[in-house]
């Protein structure tokens, strides 16, 4: 297994729509172990492929950190398929770094996608769950959970990466 280089805002890769992933073979397999991997030693609860510079529709989620080695949910060409109702829960992102804010979602979704053997599978999921699913698909689509935020918090967040970026450089 490999740590990938996990992608910070705001590289233009976190903005793409990821391809849909065609076959599930071993390329695929070794890409979700090294997603794993790599989200656990962030440490982080959740994956998605862009955000480590790979366009393809594939995600993973464990919210035990790692802790529970039987949580890690894989799934292939994921979405959302059902939404209800609405949460307001703190987030945070392995890709946006230094922000944890409030954002509103739906609070129970199902999902359906492919398990590493290619089977259909739907996931429901309700609070921190259906927070975690919604927010790495949208990995999947090019958007960031700063996208959830008032214009005004995102654009102090995106002024004080180009001060900080600004400031890398010399």
């Amino acid at each position: 297994m490999a740590l990938l280089e996990i992608l910070q805002f705001p590289h233009p890769v976190l903005r793409q729509r990821a391809d849909e992933v065609r076959e599930i073979d071993a390329t695929i397999h070794r890409l979700a172990r090294d997603m794993a991997e790599t989200m656990h030693r962030a440490p982080g609860i959740g994956l998605a492929a862009p955000q480590v510079g790979v366009s393809s529709r594939l995600i993973v989620v464990d919210l035990s950190a790692g802790e529970e080695p039987d949580q890690l949910l894989v799934l292939v060409n994921p979405e959302i398929v059902c939404k209800e109702g609405k949460i307001r829960m703190e987030e945070g992102c392995l890709s946006v770094p230094d922000l944890r804010e409030t954002v509103t979602r739906c609070e129970r979704v199902v999902v359906r996608g492919q398990d590493l053997q290619g089977n259909m599978v739907e996931v429901e999921g309700d609070e921190l769950m259906a927070v975690a699913l919604q927010h790495e698909i949208d990995h999947l689509d090019g958007m960031l959970f700063i996208d959830h935020l008032s214009q005004l918090k995102r654009s102090r967040y995106v002024a004080r990466q180009k001060k900080v970026a600004a400031e890398q450089r010399g």
